[in-house]
């Protein structure tokens, strides 16, 4: 295939969502079949053209290894953005580019964004009749839902950027993708507006996608203020021409942030911390993690793409692909790499710790993504890229089947709820489940095979390989030396232990023993649009990890591919950095973690034994119905801080939102804007109509008086006139004659001095 053919897929790849998401608005939204299916055609063509550039890309890898690393971007295809005259004619371009990051991200995200697409059909209840209770903004459990359209139509779009940030070739383009996500996740989390609960505490769907929303745009303004200073150190957004070894020295020798006092390296040390606070929103990290929780109010394939495919995985992507900016920034300045692998590994263990409190379902998920998502920063920030693509891959796959698999579990116990006409048992709370094992048998094998991938099984599951890969950089570094490396190897491994413990509680409490109640008890395996896209799901859950098995791994290393995901992801900026290390910019190149027992032991040690202990805890003894959570009495006050969430949620509502609603209402609203603008206005008012009312009185005095005046003046001597005035021209003549002698009297008195003088 040719590389002008390459370049037009690669285009064309956001292109079908993108151009789904208007059929759907403008034509097809009043057919709820023809909606769908456009969506399908889109996302399924996105994936074919994807994996057509990402395989026929492999294939030169495999072809000529030495070629890929010498020149790493495959394809590249640009235009000019807001050309202006001959001489800014090119001042920016936007445009599209393959390498092999890009390949990788192209294999994973169009092929979970079309299994959620499949599996919304199902979840949807397409096919079905309106229900008994069909409305708009609330779902409908017993039949098709209202705003089904809407639905395909916001997530085409959301697909569409994601496809976009990832093909893009420069910051700007990415930004652009990046925050229409960020209005994607409003719209989707908030899809089910009108959605109230009688809990007052419990927050809505509406709440949620503000909360969201507002969360995020705070890392976002942070990001875009150092997408400023990226352009101004770089004089360029686009990543190959910024991240070469020639424009990465030159940025070194020119940046300077003049307000912090910091040039070379040092500020572009701060720029990378500016972009990496995009980060922290996007990617839910502490300490602005709170909003992930909360998007779990949105219907689940919503919060299967938010943290799978799209979004989450976007904040992940970025840091991978500016990984050259943050690796010279750690060398300029010294606290880069404490902060990004602190936030990272601390965000880690603590959403992990609250997970094992979690009843919700898909709240125990959530909080295992920003553990998850923490493993791949704390790796930017000890320097680990290739384990924090891996891991950014795998999980992806693992992650979305087990959102996929929980939704399905509320299906089964929502038709439950129908069946026994209870409305007020919570469908997602594990505690009202048990059972569902043999009742949902599909649901139930492909979710176990997410929870090993997520606990990190040994050797057959695909998390087991990527954890190990960061545990092993980790240690590697820790055991050179690198006292922060240690640190984050132990927080991750004490990370991994608890997320194998409540991935065991959570099939525990939902799959084994008995049910606890009737919904439970009357719940039933979804239907093959669900689970479908479980079962490939599945697939990539276990074969994904193999694409990144050491090559020094006892028999398995050589045998399976020699590392394929390390050599040809690392490809991507491998001979830049050793460019960068003979120019003393970075501290090492991009190379293989030696193999050592210590991190693999350390990873099958916690891996086992966390499953184990949920075991021994939820299995052996599964929960009865109303029986109390077995960590409830032995962890205490402590259990009701986890179950709390660390009360970060309370914590920001006193330190952040009551004192922003109390300075609104009372200093905005009470002093400026009533006290201080309303009675200035006011002031202004009384002012102009006092004025107003002297000039009233002397118009009405003096003007209108006056004129009045002579009005009535002119009009008395018109009426005297008016005698005068007969018409008859005799008398006219007589008075003229005696005005005449009247006249020559006075004159000949005047001459003859009669009168004096």
């Amino acid at each position: 295939m040719s590389e002008e053919t390459l370049a037009a897929l690669t285009w064309l790849i956001p292109a079908g969502p993108l151009l789904a998401f208007f059929l759907i608005v403008l034509f097809t939204h009043r057919n709820k079949t023809l909606s769908w299916i456009v969506a399908w055609a889109a996302i399924i063509a996105s994936l074919i053209m994807g994996w057509t550039v990402a395989f026929t890309f492999i294939g030169e890898f495999l072809r000529d290894a030495q070629e890929v690393a010498e020149h790493p971007t495959f394809i590249a295809s640009s235009a000019a953005w807001i050309p202006v005259g001959q001489e800014f004619a090119n001042w920016l371009r936007m445009g599209v580019a393959v390498d092999p990051l890009t390949a990788v991200m192209l294999i994973m995200v169009p092929f979970a964004t079309t299994a959620i697409f499949v599996y919304s059909v199902g979840y949807h209840r397409w096919g079905l009749g309106p229900g008994s209770h069909p409305v708009r903004g609330v779902p409908n459990h017993d039949g098709i839902e209202p705003l089904f359209s809407r639905f395909f139509a916001f997530m085409c779009l959301f697909g569409g950027s994601m496809l976009a940030l990832v093909v893009s070739d420069n910051l700007l383009f990415l930004f652009v993708g990046w925050e229409l996500m960020g209005l994607c996740s409003y719209l989707l989390i908030g899809f089910w507006y009108a959605r109230e609960y009688d809990n007052p505490e419990a927050i809505t769907p509406r709440k949620a996608a503000i909360k969201a929303f507002m969360t995020t745009r705070v890392g976002d303004v942070i990001m875009l203020l150092g997408i400023v200073f990226f352009y101004r150190a770089f004089g360029t957004l686009n990543f190959q021409e910024a991240f070469s070894a020639e424009g990465l020295a030159l940025a070194v020798e020119t940046a300077k942030l003049d307000a912090l006092g910091l040039t070379g390296a040092a500020a572009l040390g701060v720029i990378a911390l500016l972009l990496f606070a995009g980060t922290v929103g996007k990617s839910a990290q502490w300490p602005l993690h709170v909003w992930l929780p909360d998007a779990m109010e949105g219907p689940t394939p919503v919060s299967a793409i938010i943290h799978a495919a799209a979004m989450v995985s976007a904040g992940v992507y970025m840091i991978v692909r500016i990984f050259p900016l943050i690796a010279v920034g750690i060398e300029g300045n010294p606290a880069v790499g404490p902060i990004i692998a602190g936030i990272g590994a601390f965000t880690a263990l603590m959403a992990a710790t609250i997970a094992v409190a979690q009843n919700d379902v898909k709240r125990v998920l959530a909080y295992s993504t920003i553990s998850q998502l923490g493993y791949m920063v704390a790796a930017i920030g000890i320097g680990a890229y290739v384990a924090a693509a891996f891991h950014l891959i795998t999980h992806a796959f693992f992650k979305a089947l087990l959102f996929l698999g929980s939704g399905s579990i509320i299906h089964g116990m929502e038709h439950g709820a129908e069946h026994v006409h209870d409305h007020h048992t919570d469908p997602q709370d594990m505690t009202n489940m048990g059972g569902l094992a043999s009742k949902m048998p599909i649901t139930f094998l492909t979710f176990v095979v997410g929870g090993l991938a997520l606990a990190g099984f040994p050797i057959i599951t695909a998390g087991f390989w990527s954890k190990d890969e960061i545990l092993a950089d980790a240690w590697h570094q820790g055991a050179d030396g690198n006292a922060l490396a240690m640190t984050v190897f132990i927080m991750l491994a004490l990370s991994a232990l608890l997320t194998a413990f409540y991935t065991m509680r959570q099939i525990a409490l939902t799959f084994l023993g008995t049910p606890r109640t009737p919904l439970a008890s009357h719940a039933h395996e979804s239907n093959a649009f669900m689970t479908i896209p479980l079962l490939g799901l599945a697939f990539f859950a276990i074969t994904a990890g193999w694409a990144g098995i050491p090559e020094e791994f006892p028999v398995l290393g050589p045998l399976v591919n020699n590392n394929f995901f390390h050599h040809f992801v690392g490809d991507t900026i491998h001979e830049t950095f050793v460019e960068l290390e003979e120019m003393g910019l970075v501290g090492h190149a991009i190379e293989a973690v030696p193999f050592s027992w210590w991190p693999l032991a350390t990873s099958i040690l916690v891996a086992l034994g966390g499953l184990a202990v949920g075991w021994l805890v939820y299995a052996v003894r599964p929960l009865k119905a109303r029986q109390p959570d077995p960590l409830v009495k032995p962890l205490g006050p402590l259990h009701t801080f986890l179950k709390n969430r660390w009360y970060w949620d309370q914590l920001y509502e006193r330190l952040f939102i009551q004192p922003a609603v109390y300075f609104s209402e009372v200093v905005v609203n009470e002093v400026m804007d009533r006290g201080l603008i309303d009675g200035t206005l006011h002031l202004v008012a009384r002012t102009v109509f006092t004025i107003g009312v002297y000039m009233k009185g002397f118009e009405e005095v003096v003007i209108k008086g006056g004129v009045d005046w002579a009005k009535d003046l002119v009009l008395r001597i018109a009426q005297e006139l008016r005698y005068i005035q007969t018409g008859k021209i005799q008398e006219y003549t007589l008075v003229s004659l005696l005005i005449a002698w009247a006249l020559a009297f006075v004159i000949l008195g005047l001459n003859r001095g009669w009168f004096g003088g």
